[in-house]
This record gives C-alpha cells, sequence and structure tokens, in this order.
C-alpha cells in the first residue's frame, strides 16, 4: 500500500484540510511533519466545521492512527485544548494519536519573544502568528530546546529551564523592559503537561516505519504552504521550518526510498496572510470580492487573506521543489462568477527580461510585473459537478490550461467546502488518489 505526501503548493491555506481529511477514509495512518498551532485545518461535514491546529484531520475518520512527528513543536495548551474539543463532539483520541518523544515544546517565553520582536520590527515585521513557532525552532536549532522526552527528568528539566529562563529573562528586561519570568511555575506547568500527555509518546521513527513495513497506506502531511518554507519560500516573510515534501522523512525519521507519490494542494487562485511580495495580488475592490465569495479568512488567526490570480511561477516552483505527482485543485467553486480569468504565466522584470522561474532576490521580487494570459469564466456553478464531464466546458480549459503549463495532472477538484464537493478525475497518471477519493465517496462519507 502506498504512502503519500500531501504539500501545499502556495502560501498556506490551500484546503490541505479537506484532501488529507477526504483521503483518510482510505488510509491507516496520518503523520504530521512540521511546523505548530500556527497552521490552521478546516473540515465541514454535514454543515459542521471542525478546525484542527496540530493534530492532523485524519483524527475525524475512526481507526485512522494519527502521529505528530518530531519535526513539530508543540504547544501543550493548544494541544490540550484541542484533544478536550475533540472528546466533545465524540471522537476517540486516546489509543490513535501518537506524539514524537523527540518533539521540541512550545515553552511561554516563546510566544512572548515571537510577539515583541515581530512588533518591534514595525514596518518591517513578518506578520507573524504570535504562537511562539520561529524561536521554538531557534532554540532547537541553537541546542537548548525542551523536547517531549526532557519531561521525564525532572532534575534535567528544572535546569535546562533555568539556565534557558536567565538567558530569555535578560532579552525581555534589557531589550524588551518586561518582569521576569518565574522558572519555578513554568517547571510546574510542565511536569503537569507531561502527566497528560505521557499516554500518547512513542518512538514515530518505529512507528511510522513499521506501519509502511506492515503494507498500511500512510499520508503525511505538512502545515503552510511550498513557498512558506524558510529555504525554498519568500524568505525572509516564511515561516520557520520546511513544509516542503522532503522535510516528511526529516520530520518523522523515515528514509526518502518509502515514499510514493506527492500531492500538491493548490487553490484554483492565489492567496496569503500576511507581509510578503505577492506579485498578483489584486486590487482592493476586486480583493475584497473574492474574499468574500471564499471566505477568505486564516482559520488561526481570523486575519483576512490577500487574493489574487492563478500564479504559474509559483506553482512550477512547487512542482520543483517537491516534486508533485499530481494536484489537488481547491475552491474552482469560489471563480464561478467570474466573467475574465487571468492566469500568470511569468514576470517582467526589467524593460526586455521575463522570467519564468521564481527570483529569489527579494528587491526583484516585490518589482515583478506578472505577465498574464486571460481566458473567460465560465459564469455556471459548479458545487454539483461530481465528474470531470459535469463540469463546464470553459472550466474544464481553465484546468487543463493550468495541467499544460505545470506538466503535472490534476486528480481532484474542489468545488465546495464538503467532504462530498470533490471531482475525482480519472487518469492513469495520478496513481491512488484518485481511487481513494472513489472509495471515501462509496463509503457514503458526507453523501
Amino acid at each position: 500500500m502506498p504512502t503519500w505526501i500531501i504539500v501545499g503548493a502556495q502560501w498556506g491555506d490551500e484546503g490541505k484540510g479537506k484532501i488529507v481529511d477526504m483521503l483518510s477514509a482510505s488510509a491507516d495512518m496520518v503523520v504530521r511533519y512540521q511546523g505548530g498551532a500556527n497552521a490552521g485545518h478546516t473540515v465541514v461535514i454535514k454543515g459542521e466545521q471542525t478546525i484542527l491546529h496540530q493534530i492532523p484531520s485524519g483524527i475525524l475518520h475512526p481507526g485512522v492512527v494519527c502521529v505528530l512527528g518530531n519535526g513539530v513543536v508543540i504547544d501543550p495548551k493548544a494541544l490540550q485544548e484541542e484533544i478536550r474539543m475533540l472528546e466533545e463532539k465524540g471522537i476517540e483520541v486516546e489509543g490513535r494519536l501518537f506524539i514524537s518523544q523527540n518533539a521540541h515544546l512550545i515553552m511561554p517565553y516563546h510566544k512572548m519573544l515571537d510577539q515583541l520582536r515581530d512588533k518591534s520590527l514595525g514596518d518591517m515585521k513578518i506578520d507573524t502568528t504570535g504562537r511562539g513557532i520561529g524561536p521554538a525552532y531557534v532554540d532547537k536549532v541553537a541546542r537548548c530546546g525542551i523536547r517531549i522526552v526532557d519531561l521525564l527528568e525532572r532534575d534535567l528539566l528544572k535546569q535546562k529551564l533555568l539556565r534557558n529562563i536567565e538567558e530569555k529573562n535578560a532579552v525581555l528586561q534589557r531589550i524588551y523592559g518586561e518582569p521576569e519570568l518565574d522558572a519555578e511555575a513554568i517547571v510546574n506547568e510542565y511536569m503537569a503537561f507531561d502527566k497528560m500527555i505521557d499516554r500518547y509518546i512513542r518512538d514515530v521513527s518505529v512507528l511510522v516505519n513499521n506501519a509502511i513495513d506492515e503494507g498500511k497506506t500512510v499520508l503525511m502531511e505538512g502545515a503552510q504552504g511550498t513557498h512558506l518554507d524558510v529555504d525554498h519560500g519568500t524568505y525572509p516573510y516564511v515561516t520557520s521550518s520546511n513544509p516542503t515534501a522532503a522535510n516528511a522523512c526529516i520530520g518523522t525519521g523515515i528514509g526518502p526510498t518509502r515514499i510514493d507519490g506527492v500531492l500538491g494542494v493548490v487553490k484554483a487562485y492565489t492567496t496569503r496572510v500576511g507581509a510578503g511580495p505577492f506579485p498578483t495580488e489584486f486590487d482592493e475592490d476586486f480583493g475584497s470580492r473574492l474574499r468574500e465569495l471564499g471566505a477568505e479568512y486564516g482559520a488561526t488567526t481570523g486575519r483576512p487573506r490577500r487574493c489574487g490570480w492563478f500564479d504559474v511561477v509559483v506553482a512550477n516552483h512547487a512542482v520543483r521543489v517537491n516534486g508533485l505527482t499530481a494536484w489537488a485543485v481547491t475552491k474552482l467553486d469560489v471563480l464561478d462568477t467570474i466573467e475574465e480569468l487571468k492566469i500568470c504565466v511569468g514576470y517582467k522584470v526589467g524593460p526586455d527580461r521575463i522570467k519564468k522561474s521564481m527570483p529569489s532576490e527579494q528587491g526583484i521580487l516585490l518589482q515583478a510585473e506578472p505577465v498574464y494570459e486571460s481566458m473567460s469564466g465560465w459564469q455556471e456553478f459548479t458545487s454539483h459537478c461530481r465528474s470531470w464531464e459535469e463540469l463546464p466546458r470553459k472550466a474544464q480549459a481553465y484546468l487543463d490550461r493550468i495541467a499544460q503549463l505545470t506538466g503535472t495532472p490534476i486528480a481532484l477538484v474542489g468545488v465546495g467546502s464538503g467532504r462530498e464537493e470533490m471531482v475525482i478525475v480519472r487518469d492513469d497518471r495520478v496513481g491512488w488518489i484518485a481511487e481513494a477519493a472513489a472509495a471515501s465517496r462509496k463509503n457514503n462519507l458526507g453523501e
């Protein structure tokens, strides 16, 4: 059975949660490999919305095992709240959720430093979620982070925390004028968390490799999107980890030879949250219109998303750095009423220069002028469509052009927020994805 990676191909918010939720019906295990509670996956089942920040959306399917790998940074309070929310919905968590003992913990000082530093940058701020993700990864790389396994040794934990808090207090007081943190209170708080979380802790590398050895179907999911990758994104306006497909191996402890395919999730247009370059961004009036049509507000923070036309430069960068096997195109229905559509096929970066690959230079990207192809909109509602043949011909032409320009076949097309609102494309090139989506529909999930 296959092991597939599901990865966002734009700046996050592409609808990965819905895709993972749908494919989870045919999976045995869903593994999250990076990020933290700054992510937000929204799943709508029979009109009821569930928003998950750390736990994979596969938890909504009975019997599916969900795993948080060593590459994830864990927010104890947010995790406890998420587990409580799921249990109140009648969803069994214990025995189905497992967390790597090597995952790092987000500490109170990480959140404080995240918010204070971004605020101090003024006009140059990154506009982070303020959830402490960046500072937690900084401590991980600086080799002074607190891992879940450290909770097992109270004396060592206290020793590490006292050293860390002494350093953080100096920064908080001298640079930001904030009061000192209470080390003893933090130790007690995290020891209490250890008692709650102990039953979920596993050696995730062994767990996931054993599942693959046993022939189980495994989905690997990242948070955010390719262009928020700290190495391959629009630096410095990125997240602090690697959402791209290769990190699925590092963030869980499996080898690259264990991966069978990579599904890229991309909107039929483009959005991003927060600051940073965005060449195809709409003007305010049209952006506001599409934002309302697509309910483009962040699941984690509620921040309004910036909206723009589909960008092939962005998409092809994601194809290359992730090695994409197929596309899942979401939110096609948001474009149903638009008369004329545009696709960006390159950037004009000088009087006679058109660039078709993603510039690394921030200055060039900020000044790049998109080069567009125009296509007629279909101006028909698509939310009832469940097969390629049912889509309007002009919608088919739009999707065909995306597949042609990116050299990547389309496996799934989202035409609404519900589980059932999905077009399955029959194509031998898309492998297991279409089979899994069809099985999900056959199992009467949402239909």
